[in-house]
């Protein structure tokens, strides 16, 4: 079972209503915000609501509610989700810019926004990846903002897919590494762990922020896509895949999997999620 919170009010996701003209639907004017949830708490939500709000500044969009009313709204919403009988495995926040014309101008019509509870499938323990002709735009009006827009993330994960893979790795412009289609990507290179820095234009994820405050790992603006074949082992972080090995790139085995380095950063992100599940 799904159920959403739609504008202060918990119904079954068949059930929700938002209007066609909804700017999020028309143009893709919208931010959202995905997590992991254990028993009914969503893991670090805090960050996850400041990531919110840089995204929207981004995107020029009013917050809509303060973190309190988030955090009341994701409450209501998993203990109902719970009541059904349902263990909630994941939570996404999407805020939008409201009702607007068919054409990329806003009016002054309030934000839609929803929060959306489900059960969540496992991950396989690795991954396997595959790189894509498309780049990243670092430069774009919306590098850094956790948008809506994602139809080009579609795109390249159905083409990973196709190739046998689950994940999709993007350069940027000026042939960087940059990310995934929903991660982060590190590699080792000469016996340390490194990840493309944040001017790659890659996501500032969660996990990965975690996962750089609990291990030592070196951001770079100079890898390339090419680094990852003379990498001993990979891994992936996102919100809802923790720290995932990756087994095969580009249908080669990736040396080591899951090798030291990643053991490590798993452990340790691990160690924090038993913890605190807000830090």
């Amino acid at each position: 079972m799904i159920l959403v919170w739609l504008n202060g009010r918990v119904v079954e996701a068949d059930e929700a209503r938002v209007g066609a003209l909804d700017h999020g639907l028309t143009v893709g004017d919208g931010v959202f915000e995905t997590m992991k949830v254990v028993g009914e708490t969503p893991f670090a939500l805090a960050r996850h609501l400041a990531r919110l709000r840089r995204s929207l500044a981004v995107l020029g969009i009013q917050v809509p509610m303060d973190e309190c009313a988030f955090r009341a709204a994701a409450d209501e919403l998993l203990a109902c989700l719970a009541a059904t009988g349902t263990e909630p495995g994941r939570l996404r926040i999407t805020v939008t810019a409201g009702p607007g014309p068919l054409g990329s101008g806003r009016t002054s019509n309030p934000p839609t926004v929803i929060l959306a509870a489900a059960p969540s499938s496992p991950w396989p323990p690795m991954e396997r990846i595959v790189r894509v002709p498309w780049v990243r735009n670092e430069r774009s009006a919306i590098a850094g903002a956790k948008a809506t827009s994602y139809a080009e993330n579609v795109v390249a994960l159905a083409h990973a897919r196709r190739r046998g893979a689950g994940e999709a790795i993007f350069a940027n412009t000026v042939g960087a590494l940059c990310e995934g289609t929903g991660t982060n990507i590190f590699l080792e290179r000469d016996g340390r762990l490194v990840s493309p820095a944040l001017v790659t234009g890659c996501l500032a994820g969660v996990t990965r922020e975690l996962v750089c405050e609990l291990v030592e790992v070196q951001e770079s603006e100079l890898l390339t896509l090419d680094d990852l074949e003379a990498a001993d082992e990979i891994f992936l972080t996102s919100s809802t895949r923790d720290v995932q090995p990756v087994s095969h790139l580009d249908d080669v085995r990736v040396r080591s999997a899951p090798g030291p380095l990643t053991v490590t950063a798993a452990a340790a992100f691990a160690a924090l999620c038993a913890r605190d599940l807000d830090p």
